[in-house]
């Protein structure tokens, strides 16, 4: 039997936990929230939570070294979207834009960039408000995701 679709929340900071929970709950997929701290979740038998240590990355390490083809990661951070795609996940940010091979290295050159003026004293501003827009395309691209892993079966 092949492994069960799980969705793998990078869920520090994620406004988006209630949808997932949703999402999970209509499709019957399990969650797993994943945190370097005690994050309230739903007592319901889909919904998992892992508490990693405090240490640099430890978050990121759980998630990509359980992603897979059968896994959607939920997450912001672009480095561990590129590692979790080159291990054949799903990824979408939090707004529901959807992390791919083909635009990650984008992603991770813009990411070095800002880092560089930011160094360099540069004052410039960081991601735009969570806006319900990103709420709703989030949820779309949620249950698209895993509407096509599901066929892909």
């Amino acid at each position: 039997m092949p492994p069960a679709t799980h969705i793998l929340v990078d869920a520090d900071a994620c406004p988006v936990k209630d949808e997932i929970y949703k999402v999970a709950w209509r499709r019957e997929v399990a969650v797993t929230i994943v945190a370097n701290s005690f994050i309230r979740i739903p007592d319901h038998p889909l919904i998992g939570r892992e508490i990693v240590s405090d240490g640099f990355d430890a978050a990121d390490d759980w998630i990509a070294e359980r992603a897979g083809p059968k896994t959607v990661v939920i997450t912001a951070d672009i480095l561990l979207a590129d590692r979790c795609l080159k291990a054949g996940a799903s990824v979408l940010s939090q707004t529901g834009k959807p992390f791919t091979t083909a635009s990650i290295g984008a992603a991770i050159a813009t990411r070095a960039i800002m880092a560089d003026l930011r160094a360099g004293g540069d004052q410039i501003g960081g991601p735009a408000p969570f806006a319900k827009q990103d709420r709703s395309r989030f949820l779309s691209a949620l249950d698209e995701a895993l509407v096509r892993l599901t066929r892909a079966g």
